[in-house]
């Protein structure tokens, strides 16, 4: 495990394959799971966040997106799988996935008295 400073990546190509070293050895691995950490451990980054933080350099941002996205996939088909409900929808919603519904009402609510003089 790298520690020190976070990583500098010169190309898109260069963290492209170290993306693409981290899927194959989580292919490799029997009963393993792609996961965001694991992910950003293998990138060299100390944090999640940091990671997310790297994402905001526009060079590295579409490339750290797919990879994210490619995670959650894993996650969302989880779903479809009978007994891994729970930890899967528990990483979903670390991507921001809510199992709540939020009602957003407009307009303005008028009342009328008749018992005021």
């Amino acid at each position: 495990m790298k520690t020190g400073r976070p990583p500098k990546y010169k190309t898109i190509k260069e963290l492209q394959e170290k993306i693409d070293g981290y899927f194959e050895l989580i292919k490799n691995e029997e009963k393993a799971h792609p996961t965001l950490t694991g992910l950003a451990l293998h990138l060299g980054f100390e944090s999640r966040q940091s990671m997310y933080d790297y994402e905001k350099n526009e060079m590295f941002s579409y490339t750290i997106k797919r990879a994210r996205t490619f995670i959650e996939n894993v996650y969302e088909n989880h779903l479809l799988k009978p007994g891994c409900a729970t930890g899967a929808i528990f990483a979903l919603k670390n991507f921001d996935w809510t199992d709540k519904q939020e009602f957003e009402h407009s307009g303005g609510v008028k009342i009328i008295r008749d018992d005021i003089e």
